[in-house]
């Protein structure tokens, strides 16, 4: 209880009103950027008409991802403006502060005005060009549906619109192997929606997961799609995260997963496509493969550049719990509970936690 309950009841009142007008203000601007968007282009006439792009809100993605912005700055507008996700959501997709992230938007923001950079939907020929900041935002959308910040672990429909959208881009630009290989990636990913959430709203891992319990007319559908882009011979980043997923989906058991060759592929990703968290991925792939000293001597030399990463220190965790290091595991958990901001995920390593601690 609370020292002075009456206090802490009026606070905590004052809080929700504050949260309540913010996120009304927040629609309130989104709506209005979303009129200001269509009413520009409508006067665009005959011009948004022969960008080709069939949809609509895949034409405003378009027309957000300008190239004159940083290639940060144009997907953190976009996913602001036209993606659904709060300034909290985005902060963490690029694993900086709330703040930063605020900050950020707002600069970009002023750019546009500063600069008068114009809100219009490109022709064909300027596609490309902005093709990699479209393929992020969509990828973002679809990540942030796949292990939300907040309530359900899952927002299947964001991780819908997402895939939606990547099938529309690849009917747009048939021939361009990243856009199937973001697709094939989301359909695999997503094939395991149903699987990674118990009955009772437990968070299940993949290598505990009912693997029956996948959809296999899913998983048909991204190994079928990845194969096609595999065979245009472009490899990028997508693709090799899609071939990542394809081995996991074709194993019919855990233990069937080909883990060596999930390192190889993160090896070839970490030189595509260099990230911290492409990084862990890779240590943890080498710890599936190699035993868990190996993986967690990789893990440890991240500690600096993922301190505020949730899955650093879940990873982290899991990792000496398997080489019965209990109490620095305990500890590991911790700081993830500490990081951890849904509920889901929360309850999952309280779980762990209570099983390395127990008498």
């Amino acid at each position: 209880m609370p020292a002075t309950p009456g206090a802490w009841i009026t606070t905590t009142a004052r809080n929700r009103a504050i949260d309540r007008i913010r996120r009304e203000r927040t629609l309130r601007e989104k709506n209005v950027a979303l009129a200001r968007l269509a009413e520009l282009e409508a006067l665009a006439g005959d011009e948004t008409d022969v960008s080709g792009i069939p949809d609509d809100r895949l034409r405003l993605i378009f027309t957000c991802c300008h190239p004159s912005l940083p290639l940060d700055a144009r997907v953190a507008l976009t996913l602001k403006t036209l993606g659904g996700l709060s300034t909290g959501e985005i902060a963490r997709a690029f694993l900086v502060a709330e703040t930063a992230m605020a900050q950020r938007i707002v600069r970009a923001k002023r750019k546009i005005r500063a600069a008068g950079i114009p809100y219009r939907v490109p022709p064909p020929a300027l596609l490309p060009e902005r093709l990699p900041s479209v393929l992020a935002v969509v990828y973002l959308v679809f990540n942030e549906g796949y292990s939300a910040m907040t309530g359900a672990l899952v927002r299947t429909a964001l991780c819908d619109e997402a895939i939606r959208l990547g099938r529309v881009l690849r009917a747009l630009m048939p021939r361009e192997p990243e856009v199937e290989g973001l697709l094939a990636l989301m359909l695999l990913q997503h094939s395991r929606r149903d699987a990674r959430v118990s009955g009772d709203a437990e968070l299940v891992v993949l290598e505990e997961q009912d693997r029956a319990r996948w959809d296999h007319d899913m998983i048909d559908e991204g190994l079928g799609v990845l194969d096609e882009a595999l065979a245009r011979r472009r490899v990028g980043p997508y693709q090799l995260q899609a071939a990542i997923a394809a081995l996991h989906a074709r194993a019919p058991r855990a233990e069937d997963t080909d883990w060596p060759q999930i390192a190889a592929l993160y090896s070839a990703l970490r030189a595509e496509s260099p990230s911290p968290v492409v990084d862990l991925n890779h240590a943890v792939a080498v710890a599936m493969a190699d035993g868990p000293d190996r993986g967690l001597a990789l893990v440890e030399a991240l500690a600096t550049e993922l301190d505020v990463y949730l899955h650093f220190h879940s990873a982290r965790a899991d990792l000496l719990r398997r080489l019965g290091r209990f109490d620095e595991a305990a500890s590991a958990y911790r700081r993830a509970l500490e990081l951890a901001t849904n509920e889901t995920e929360t309850s999952y390593l309280r779980r762990r936690l209570d099983e390395v601690t127990a008498p």
